[in-house]
């Protein structure tokens, strides 16, 4: 059967379950179940014939034998179990629960599952089908699956810039759904010839990951393994622990990340009077430069700490981290210091499923300590004045980011120009700005602008109502975030 065909069949029972109040994320979850029995069972039959750890109670043959209330009952108790193993067996199963709760929609669920030999099918297919659906499930907005999912135009500029090469390590602390590993993946397979060694490191030692959310993490292990990363038997590459929490003592040659939106890690706990109550959460560490309760702050600091001293990151942040006094200032005159920050992408609005983001994608590279600032000049992209994306209608593609890719120059950063000149080219969206420039800005900001917003100015030429009314959303939602952040403090 063809790939369309199969794609086809996994969506109708999509939109068959989602008329019994089952969306795109629980049918994400119960696919992703199913799919992993089904390749176990398929890893035990000849020529493979490996144990993959999962008992014969609870095989994919003991499920597909059971009907109506018996299947419900066998369908429990399987996931219950498994998710007490070890390795990837034990993370995609741990917490799993039946969300099916119609026995002969979970039986025709099987039977379409058991009608194909998933093993036998290419990563590619696999991929798609399973990608399709996470990108339905962030469109999801009442699910808040968006959170976890970073638009893939944007990922794949980010990876064509760093340009990953095989043989290396690639780190993310927050890995969702496991969008940068896949892009990462993509890029080595398409632009190197790899032997047997080099493919063995690409699938099995490439990537180390954290999630600390359990059915996200379970969607990321499966979405890697579809795309032939990992093994179905083996240790993950994703670990549920919180990647703040401590130096886990890795050290990588890159990091791609884009760490959770919120300007605050909390937690919550019980006081004496018994109700429960959410405190900020402070991350003592010998390795940081500063301690702060700023999530995104924090997760600029943990992947310096990350990095080998030749390592290379690139990592999406919201505006905050340009700007913000105190430990913000801070971490940004560390950051300039001790690598090399050479550019700044400044991201519309409009790309992201989290609303009121207005976010930047920062590239820098690890340096050994020296005495004089590894930073000398920053390049800017301007990819957010007069710009319009809304995640539907005008969606930002891999091609709106080509410019960009090329003022970057790839692999020869020291030939690059810039498109921006005050009399030739006022409008141009590339220029650089000396470490001097930068250090003796007020809280050395690294928040810049220089192109004139049109929309101030020229009646004439404003984006269509859609666009003007997504951004307006954008704009109150961000500063509704501000005002609560601060009412909060007021509380305290």
């Amino acid at each position: 059967m063809t790939t369309d065909t199969v794609i086809s069949k996994v969506w109708s029972f999509c939109h068959t379950l989602r008329d019994d109040g089952v969306g795109y994320g629980d049918y994400l979850e119960q696919l992703t179940f199913l799919l992993f029995l089904k390749m176990a069972d398929e890893y035990g039959q000849p020529p493979h014939n490996r144990d993959v750890g999962v008992p014969e109670a609870y095989s994919w043959a003991r499920l597909r034998s059971k009907k109506g209330a018996e299947l419900e009952v066998q369908y429990v108790d399987t996931l219950r179990e498994l998710g007490k193993g070890k390795g990837m067996l034990g993370q995609i199963f741990t917490k799993a629960q039946n969300k099916i709760q119609d026995p002969a929609k979970l039986s025709r669920i099987i039977d379409m599952v058991d009608s194909y030999q998933w093993v036998s099918l290419d990563a590619d297919t696999k991929g798609d089908i399973y990608e399709g659906i996470l990108e339905k499930n962030a469109e999801d907005t009442k699910s808040g699956a968006g959170q976890y999912f970073t638009p893939r135009a944007l990922i794949q500029a980010m990876v064509a810039c760093v340009q990953p090469e095989p043989n290396k390590t690639i780190a993310d602390p927050a890995c969702g759904t496991g969008g940068f590993f896949l892009a990462a993946y993509d890029h080595i397979v398409k632009h190197h010839k790899l032997d047997r060694g080099q493919k063995e490191f690409l699938k099995n030692k490439t990537f180390l990951g954290n999630e600390i959310v359990p059915g996200t993490r379970r969607l990321c292990l499966m979405n890697l393994y579809l795309h032939n990363i990992g093994q179905i038997d083996g240790e993950s590459c994703v670990s549920g622990t919180d990647a703040l929490v401590a130096d886990g003592g890795e050290r990588v040659d890159y990091v791609l990340a884009n760490p959770p939106f919120g300007k605050k890690s909390s937690m919550t706990f019980t006081n004496e009077e018994g109700e429960q109550e959410k405190d900020d959460l402070v991350y003592n560490r010998q390795d940081f430069w500063t301690t702060t309760s700023n999530k995104q702050l924090n997760f600029l600091q943990h992947i310096h700490t990350m990095l080998k001293t030749t390592g290379q990151a690139a990592v999406v942040l919201p505006d905050n981290v340009l700007f913000e006094g105190g430990a913000g200032e801070k971490v940004r005159k560390k950051l300039l210091q001790t690598t090399e920050l050479h550019t700044i992408l400044r991201l519309p609005t409009g790309i992201f499923y989290a609303n009121g983001v207005k976010a930047n994608v920062l590239f820098f590279d690890n340096r050994a300590a020296q005495k004089e600032a590894a930073t000398k000049e920053v390049w800017y992209y301007d990819y957010r004045t007069n710009i319009h994306h809304t995640l539907k209608r005008k969606t930002m593609r891999f091609e709106d980011l080509a410019e960009f890719i090329e003022c970057y120059q790839p692999g020869k950063r020291h030939q690059r120009k810039a498109t921006w000149d005050a009399e030739k080219n006022p409008e141009g969206r590339w220029r650089s700005y000396s470490y001097s420039e930068l250090i003796a800005r007020d809280k050395t900001s690294l928040d810049l602008f220089w192109l004139k917003d049109k929309s101030l100015t020229d009646l004439d030429n404003l984006p269509e109502p859609e666009v003007l009314a997504d951004e307006i959303i954008q704009n109150i939602e961000a500063g509704l975030a501000s005002f609560r952040s601060v009412a909060g403090s007021l509380l305290k």
